[in-house]
């Protein structure tokens, strides 16, 4: 069935839920400002950031457990304001399960359906169906103080998927359980929404979760949308410091561009990279830029001209690989992963491939602007903003949320 979508989708996919100008404040401290973005039909999205990045809160106002101070909020084309939370065919997994320790398992699954007076045999076969779906199929007459916390968990995700909503909106359901746990769990969700066909909305301050499990993943900060798309193009193609800095480990440094394909770090060192120079920039001109390099795609070699020459200042065995922190000549410490080691107070020379470098343009989320730890190594350019070819904080929220005919044409990709 077609709706009437308010928000432009080159793809031509169909959108279940669509959001736009949202704005949510409490006690005058707004904590959604004007978002916008769409959810396609079946698909697995997820919104990532930091603790009081808003992203909670969106998740509460599409169920229906918090009300928007202003903007719109359609479920299959039609507005949500009005439709209380029972109403809505959305159901919530909550970190904090809620599961009733004096009901057994079944009777958990089942309760929905008893409220809405479900008939006693389909009642059954849909409870066995849903703890089947999450491998629990033998489970049903174990009480919740017999589960282990992964157990628990399949539990509450079989409650919310027995009801056959259109959309579950999971809350960080996976924050209770162990690494290991986790990491299993993650893969089994995926698989779920797959065999289940229905879309997930997920909420995690975890990137990888995020990175492992979404189709589209939204990443926000105080409230705003920083960017929109795959975990491909959010890892490889960040939008500015922030995203680059939350998603994975980064080193971001000040950097300039004059010609397309070509940057200059602020050392001095020149360097080949795939990017050309941004529309607004003059070729020939020495135009800001942010250099975002990550620490797996260095090259560890000799010292030799060309390549960022500094001294081996600390190591740490990862398991995987080596972390060194490399000082270079100029001051700036370089976060670097290697597979071998390098021994601390050696001399070394780094490099990296073209396409390993991604350039983006300065903001006000720049390094210059406040330190992010280690992964900021020292951008020295001065203030950003006072450049003409910065950008400041509009540019990063309507890039990304479909404000203009560029933003629409990034969301579409995503």
């Amino acid at each position: 069935m077609a709706y009437n979508q308010i928000l432009e989708d080159s793809t031509g996919s169909e959108h279940i839920i669509e959001i736009k100008d949202l704005c949510k404040s409490f006690d005058g401290t707004k904590v959604l400002k004007n978002i916008t973005f769409y959810i396609r039909n079946n698909e697995f999205i997820t919104l990532l950031g930091p603790s009081g990045c808003g992203k909670s809160t969106t998740l509460r106002i599409i169920a229906g457990f918090e009300t928007a101070d202003s903007g719109i909020v359609n479920f299959e084309g039609k507005d949500l304001k009005s439709v209380p939370a029972n109403k809505r065919n959305i159901n919530t997994v909550f970190q904090r399960y809620a599961l009733f320790p004096h009901l057994n398992v079944f009777n958990n699954v089942a309760f929905g359906l008893k409220i809405k007076k479900v008939n006693k045999q389909e009642i059954e076969q849909r409870v066995n169906k849903a703890l089947e779906t999450v491998g629990l199929a033998d489970y049903g007459e174990r009480y919740i103080d017999q589960l282990s916390g992964g157990q628990m968990q399949r539990v509450a995700i079989a409650r919310a998927i027995v009801n056959r909503p259109r959309i579950l909106l999971l809350d960080e359901p996976l924050g209770a359980l162990d690494l290991k746990m986790r990491k299993e769990m993650q893969i089994e969700l995926k698989e779920m929404q797959k065999e289940l066909g229905i879309t997930f909305v997920y909420v995690t301050h975890d990137q990888e979760e995020a990175l492992t499990m979404s189709d589209t993943i939204i990443v926000m900060k105080d409230g705003v949308i920083q960017q929109i798309g795959t975990p491909i193009d959010i890892y490889n193609e960040p939008k500015n410091a922030y995203v680059a800095d939350f998603i994975g480990e980064s080193n971001i440094v000040a950097g300039t561009m004059k010609k397309d394909k070509e940057v200059v770090l602020s050392s001095g060192i020149t360097f080949e990279c795939v990017d050309p120079l941004f529309p607004e920039f003059t070729e020939g001109i020495a135009n800001l830029v942010d250099v975002v390099i990550r620490p797996e795609d260095f090259y560890v070699a000799e010292e030799k001209e060309g390549r960022i020459n500094g001294t081996v200042e600390s190591l740490i065995f990862k398991g995987v690989h080596y972390e060194m922190i490399v000082r270079s000549d100029d001051g700036i410490e370089w976060l670097v992963q290697n597979v071998d080691p390098s021994v601390v107070g050696s001399r070394v020379g780094l490099y990296v491939d073209p396409d390993d470098i991604q350039i983006m343009r300065r903001s006000e989320l720049s390094p210059d602007f406040g330190s992010f730890g280690i992964k900021h190594p020292g951008a020295n350019t001065g203030n950003a903003e006072t450049h003409e070819n910065s950008i400041g904080e509009n540019v990063v929220e309507e890039g990304d949320i479909k404000k203009d005919e560029d933003a629409e044409v990034e969301i579409a990709d995503k």
